[in-house]
């Protein structure tokens, strides 16, 4: 291997230098503006969807399928996206998914039919997906993970801020200037998101001679969550969870999640490396995603309608009332990521957020509608501060444990399952809330004998399904409409109890390694040097005269032996991995 050198097989952007401060925070301004807007983009409209689908003239099914569309699109294409951000340009990637969010945005808020909005919703799910999945990606690129936790620590602050947050932002816009505003409110930032990653952020190219993507894997990902996630979202509604229609659906998307699992094992780049199950990190850090995301969804949805429908808030004033939510949630992840960076110790926290997740969820079964607003915040604040030491720890730690060239399967696996889980928990949960607040609302109506004209037109309201509109109802039938939907969305809530310990059961059994101080650069930087290494001492029959190796003959076996030695002891260091 005539005239071969180390320096030749590395990256030649790649960067290995340790950044102040002030240089993160800049090279993270544009993604934290992208992720910023990536979440707001979903919650903002949540207060508003009844008057877009009352304005656009759809029904309970355009309703649901607005919903679905862009929670398909975002949760369908984030494994993908990761993987893609291991084989070709991540900085482009990112501005291609703000792209595709920007456009999806923009066609959205002059949306003149519900069929129109749901397609341009899934444009705008598939940049969000980008943006969910390379955000964490770049961010562990340029930090190691010793330093991470301070950093991503405020990237769970702002995403904490768009989820509980949009709703208030969006019930203000909504009474202000119509819903059209929603959508635009955003393009502003994710334009200059784009600016700002053209500008300051600076990534190292992956070192991949040739691209190859499984594009029969991600039909077939697509296809079978897709196809579940629509059963699940529409069983029970527009079809019977006995029907033909329902095993049809749900034998396709079995099909297809095999077809898939099958063909990971086979392929050269899978989405979805099956071999990062084998990392017990990975696997039980999913675990714990799958019921974190339960919980979270759940209480961006149903403490919205608790406020709404079991005490006749405004939605602007059921924003300002998720406030203790907002506040040990931000608190939380920032305040817990700096202590993770400065003293390297996660597994407490994390442990910690687990008991507070499992406790808050707990105290939400036992929420009626006349609870004191001082204990409801309490509630929150508590729920809040669980999930914010255990969220962006979770991407962390799989992050730390995971060799460089697989970041990005791995930090976009553990965000899909969460999303799935999320979603499909969420949907099973508002399917038992409409059969709960169903059943207490004909319990508290069973001895009820209307006396005036108002009652009755509000008992035939109530009996066509729709969401009634607490603030309008007669009081004699407020009370009870109130009630029930306080005690209904306490009872969804015991949902999330089992699955709150089986987070807590995963945590407790994930391996207490320590932070690595080297960032995902540094460690392509290694494992290129290394393969370079390698390359060299292959070429057996050939004499060695590159920069890699510069001895004598006399010398050759010892230096042979004492660098493979130093090699063993690395290799042990970190585990194993190369």
């Amino acid at each position: 291997m005539q005239g071969t050198s180390v320096t030749s097989t590395l990256p030649n952007d790649l960067e290995t230098t340790t950044r102040t401060p002030r240089q993160v925070f800049t090279a993270l301004s544009g993604l934290i503006m992208g992720m910023f807007v990536a979440v707001l983009s979903g919650t903002v409209v949540s207060t508003s969807m009844p008057v877009i689908i009352a304005d656009l003239g759809g029904d309970q099914s355009a309703y649901t399928w607005v919903i679905t569309a862009s929670l398909l699109a975002t949760a369908v294409s984030t494994p993908i996206w990761g993987k893609l951000a291991d084989l070709v340009d991540r900085k482009m990637l990112l501005q291609l998914a703000l792209g595709l969010f920007v456009v999806g945005t923009v066609v959205a808020g002059f949306s003149q039919s519900t069929g129109m909005l749901i397609a341009v919703r899934v444009v705008q799910g598939l940049g969000a997906g980008g943006l969910m999945s390379l955000v964490m990606i770049a961010v562990a690129l340029i930090i190691s993970p010793r330093e991470r936790g301070k950093y991503m620590g405020v990237v769970g602050g702002i995403m904490a801020l768009a989820t509980i947050g949009g709703p208030l932002l969006g019930g203000v816009i909504t009474d202000a200037f119509g819903w059209r505003a929603n959508f635009f409110i955003g393009v502003p930032f994710a334009i200059a998101a784009i600016i700002l990653i053209q500008r300051t952020l600076h990534l190292p190219k992956p070192n991949r001679e040739r691209v190859k993507i499984d594009y029969l894997g991600a039909i077939l990902l697509t296809v079978g969550v897709s196809l579940l996630l629509i059963w699940v979202s529409m069983g029970g509604n527009q079809f019977e969870w006995n029907s033909i229609e329902s095993f049809v659906i749900i034998g396709v998307s079995a099909a297809a999640i095999i077809g898939f699992i099958v063909t990971e094992f086979l392929v050269e780049e899978p989405i979805v490396p099956m071999t990062l199950f084998a990392n017990r990190t990975f696997t039980l850090s999913v675990i714990a995603s799958i019921s974190i995301g339960v919980a979270m969804f759940a209480t961006s949805v149903f403490l919205a309608q608790y406020f709404q429908l079991a005490r006749g808030a405004t939605p602007t004033e059921s924003g300002l009332m998720t406030i203790p939510m907002i506040v040990g949630q931000m608190g939380a992840s920032i305040g817990i990521g700096a202590l993770v960076s400065r003293f390297g110790k996660w597994k407490g926290w994390m442990l910690l957020g687990s008991v507070l997740t499992l406790a808050g969820v707990s105290l939400m079964t036992t929420l009626r509608y006349d609870t004191d607003f001082t204990l409801v915040s309490i509630y929150m604040f508590v729920l809040g501060a669980g999930l914010g030491m255990i969220m962006q720890n979770l991407t962390l730690i799989v992050q730390n444990d995971t060799p460089a060239s697989q970041l990005g399967a791995a930090s976009s696996n553990v965000n899909f399952f969460r999303s799935i889980a999320g979603t499909i928990g969420v949907t099973v949960m508002g399917s038992v809330l409409a059969t709960q607040v169903t059943a207490h609302i004909t319990d508290g109506l069973s001895k009820f004998t209307p006396s005036s004209a108002d009652e009755v037109d509000a008992l035939k309201s109530l009996a066509s399904g729709s969401l009634p509109k607490v603030s309008e109802l007669p009081d004699t039938i407020r009370v009870i409409v109130e009630g029930s939907y306080g005690h209904g969305i306490a009872d969804v809530f015991l949902i999330a109890i089992p699955l709150a310990v089986i987070s807590l059961i995963a945590i407790a059994f994930l391996p207490n390694k320590p932070l690595s101080t080297k960032n995902a650069a540094q460690t392509l930087a290694e494992e290129a040097e290394q393969v370079a290494i390698d390359l060299a001492e292959a070429e057996i029959a050939a004499p060695v005269t590159s920069s890699i190796q510069l001895v004598d003959a006399s010398d050759a076996t010892g230096g042979r032996r004492d660098e493979a030695s130093a090699r063993d002891a690395g290799a042990e260091a970190t585990g194993g991995r190369k």
